[in-house]
């Protein structure tokens, strides 16, 4: 039987909240191991925003992420801000810049951000152990993890695995797993920030593959003020994927395609250029091919031939057009998971199990998903702080 190496916490996931919790457990004098059937670190960071990492969002609030428990996320958030992860950033000489919407990117490559959340390891003193399968994780005197052959134990156990989103990279639902094996629920979990795909009754738009336009999609309560995409399959862009995170089967989803015009605009159209086609008009403020396929489906041609209630309910329909997806492209598309460890079986202070001392959930793993634009890697730096800060008081 192999040796077994003996340390304080062993955080399973060398993904972005691991590794934040490990460095920051390791910082305050505890012995901590990051283990990871992958054979790279943070994989998810190095492709995330084009490869420059859309690292955080200074518009980061509670209310930006979605989970059964809506204040789960403010104790780590309010604790551990966009500010505090940007000092560090900072620290480290990383150049960056803010594009729209607060979200924050790197200058160059993501790997810095990667090589950053390493070198803070390093500094920690946290060992590694990628590249192998975990085989077996056991709870009796504290946790005990076999990986390859080797068996690592310790009184502390992180699971911070993710979700299943973006399979490629090794995503599984193995969080889910350990969490059920040790007494924690799980919120079903689906895809989030993913493209949706439409029947074979809205052919016409799919027709439209690389056509896109600034839009606000609503889904239930939520609206996004965005561009949207259409694809040989359905709808994607950021307005849509933003709406994914709350669309469920079965509901529309809504885009108004002029969020800029006026009451009234159509009539008032019709009275300034009575002799101009609907398609026409739209052409001055949508993609020509988009205005075609909408003016063709409004069946409006001249607008001085179409009655005031016609134009009216056509100004209607531009305003909220009604798409019933069939569906999403699923978690080899999604950006994160919607659902995950139930939230209440932890403390939103330590991220620890209530029921099971040693054991914490952090990261995407967890019921907490945030709004695109850098809001789940804040989730992740700031509860991966929580549970790397309450490892090294002991608790």
């Amino acid at each position: 039987m192999a040796a077994i190496q003996l340390f304080d916490a062993i955080v399973l996931g060398a993904g972005g909240a691991g590794l934040m919790c490990a460095a920051t457990a390791g910082q305050r004098g505890r012995r901590v191991v990051v283990l990871d059937h992958s054979p790279e670190p943070g994989r998810k960071i190095v492709i995330s925003g084009g490869g420059r990492c859309n690292f955080t969002n200074l518009h980061t609030a509670p209310d930006r992420y979605l989970s059964a428990n809506p204040h789960f996320a403010k104790s780590a958030l309010g604790r551990y801000t966009p500010a505090d992860f940007l000092a560090l950033v900072e620290r480290h000489g990383i150049a960056w810049h803010e594009k729209t919407l607060g979200q924050l990117f790197c200058d160059g490559s993501a790997r810095q951000i990667v090589a950053m959340l390493l070198d803070e390891c390093a500094a920690g003193g946290v060992m590694q152990s990628l590249g192998a399968p975990i085989t077996d994780v056991e709870h009796g005197d504290g946790f005990r993890v076999t990986q390859g052959g080797r068996v690592f134990a310790a009184p502390a156990l992180v699971v911070a695995t993710g979700g299943p989103s973006i399979p490629k990279l090794g995503a599984t639902g193995f969080a889910y797993e350990l969490a059920r094996r040790f007494g924690l629920k799980v919120v079903e979990p689906r895809p989030a920030l993913v493209p949706l795909t439409l029947p074979g009754d809205e052919a016409l738009f799919r027709d439209l593959a690389g056509v896109a336009a600034p839009v606000v999609a609503r889904a239930g309560k939520a609206s996004f003020a965005e561009a949207a995409l259409f694809t040989h399959r359905g709808l994607s862009g950021p307005a849509i994927l933003q709406v994914s995170s709350y669309w469920r089967h079965g509901e529309a989803i809504g885009v108004d395609f002029l969020p800029d015009a006026a009451p009234g605009w159509l009539l008032a159209a019709k009275r300034a250029r009575p002799r101009a086609s609907l398609r026409t008009v739209l052409g001055g403020a949508l993609p020509e091919r988009l205005a075609v396929v909408l003016a063709e489906r409004l069946a409006i041609g001249e607008l001085a031939g179409a009655k005031d209630a016609a134009l009216t309910a056509a100004a209607q329909a531009l305003a909220d057009w009604r798409f019933l997806p069939n569906g999403t492209e699923g978690f080899a598309k999604a950006e994160v998971t919607v659902g995950g460890i139930a939230t209440a079986g932890l403390s939103s202070q330590t991220m620890a199990a209530r029921h099971l001392p040693g054991l914490y959930a952090i990261g995407e793993a967890v019921d907490v998903t945030g709004w695109l634009g850098g809001y789940n890697f804040q989730w992740a730096w700031a509860s991966g702080w929580a549970a790397g800060g309450a490892i090294g008081r002991g608790g």
